[in-house]
């Protein structure tokens, strides 16, 4: 079937495959559409949301293997072409870092992508949170945005304090190697509560007190 060889040569086993982006010549969507039916029941893909498919990995378990709801969005929400374009912000993010043992129970994303400064959904039963960015979001600045929106509203998330609060931010500065030089020319874009939160966490100038 001249579709299931165009998704085996061009997506890997456990990869998202939108329906959206599937162009064959010769094929139109209303085909393309049919073709996807028939292969899901066929066993051959399957779906993972509306419009979402994938080819399934052999797997020992009965259910077979699942697609990650984590790359999904990755790669509806986060990517563009290989391009950077959105990130994982909000609660979710502040767990990442360990500011906070709270477990997310939605997806926070900051996204070019977003044609809404808020709007929800819903990703297989998972609520999605897609917003605009401040500014356009690229590989050089995502990782200062993230931080950013985090000490944004780190009062908010955070469970633990003082230096050691500190030590936690810092230690991510280092490893995502941000610099307060690199922060700075964002700084404006954000509410004025942004420089109390970052001189509560002394890191204000990059100067800890």
């Amino acid at each position: 079937m001249l579709l299931y060889d165009f998704l085996k040569s061009n997506y890997e086993e456990n990869e998202p495959i939108f329906l959206s982006d599937i162009k064959i010549e010769g094929m139109s969507d209303v085909n393309i559409r049919q073709q996807i039916k028939k292969l899901t029941d066929e066993g051959m893909i399957k779906r993972f949301d509306t419009g979402i498919y994938f080819l399934p990995k052999k797997s020992i378990f009965r259910s077979g293997s699942q697609l990650s709801k984590d790359r999904v969005i990755e790669l509806k929400y986060l990517q563009e072409q290989d391009s950077r374009c959105g990130y994982v912000t909000g609660l979710m993010f502040a767990n990442q870092l360990g500011v906070t043992t709270q477990v997310p129970m939605v997806f926070e994303v900051v996204s070019n992508k977003a044609t809404k400064d808020y709007r929800e959904t819903t990703l297989a039963n998972t609520r999605v949170i897609i917003r605009k960015p401040r500014v356009t979001v690229n590989e050089e600045n995502y990782r200062i945005l993230q931080f950013l929106d985090l000490l944004k509203d780190i009062d908010l998330y955070a469970e633990i304090s003082g230096e050691e609060l500190q030590r936690c931010l810092l230690q991510y500065m280092k490893r995502a190697t941000l610099d307060f030089a690199m922060l700075e020319p964002y700084l404006s874009c954000y509410p004025d509560k942004i420089y109390r939160n970052m001189y509560e966490t002394r890191l204000l100038y990059g100067v800890s007190s």
